[in-house]
């Protein structure tokens, strides 16, 4: 089994660091992981990209041409990447930010991430997390208890009860899809 998972959305959202930790979780679990990035040249706003490759057996290549799964943390990241998703394929979209979702042959998860963590965390800077939990309990590509692992592993000192709370709260609205 192979999955392809491409994480988008703008720089200052956290994209690449839920990549890290997706690929963490897969590794902590046995099976292979390979992560990239990409990201504009600004620091905050610009476009930011993560891609993630988990599988069984040994990955040959370490692109993603099409993927399984899409996370779209913004309009212009849903706008750009939604054709990079397979038919049939699985879209995450943080409600929150985007508003027009393209006409495409997928499974739509559409929860309102950022709302979430504004709500019940009281800082955007937690949607990450957030999203890391919904799309973990949407797909069941990794269990739990890697992706609650790895997140400590990763999260800065004294963050970790906040950030465990973002992951939970991402579980229940993957859940609920």
């Amino acid at each position: 089994m192979i999955w392809r998972i491409s994480l988008t959305g703008t720089g200052g959202q956290g994209i690449i660091l839920a990549g890290i930790i997706l690929a963490e979780a897969a590794i902590l679990e046995g099976k292979q992981a390979i992560q990239t990035q990409s990201y504009g040249p600004e620091a905050r706003g610009g476009a930011s990209k993560a891609e993630v490759i988990i599988s069984d057996d040994a990955i040959d290549y370490p692109k993603i041409v099409t993927a399984d799964i899409l996370l779209a943390m913004s309009q212009e990241a849903c706008t750009k990447y939604a054709g990079i998703l397979k038919k049939g394929g699985k879209m995450i979209v943080d409600a929150t930010n985007v508003d027009t979702i393209p006409q495409i042959d997928a499974d739509i998860v559409a929860v309102g991430i950022t709302k979430a963590a504004r709500d019940h965390l009281k800082k955007d800077m937690f949607a990450n997390i957030v999203a890391l939990g919904a799309l973990v309990s949407s797909t069941g590509i990794v269990s739990r208890k890697a992706v609650t692992e790895a997140v400590l592993d990763r999260v800065p000192k004294g963050t970790e009860e906040v950030n465990t709370k973002a992951l939970q709260l991402g579980f229940s609205l993957g859940e609920k899809k």
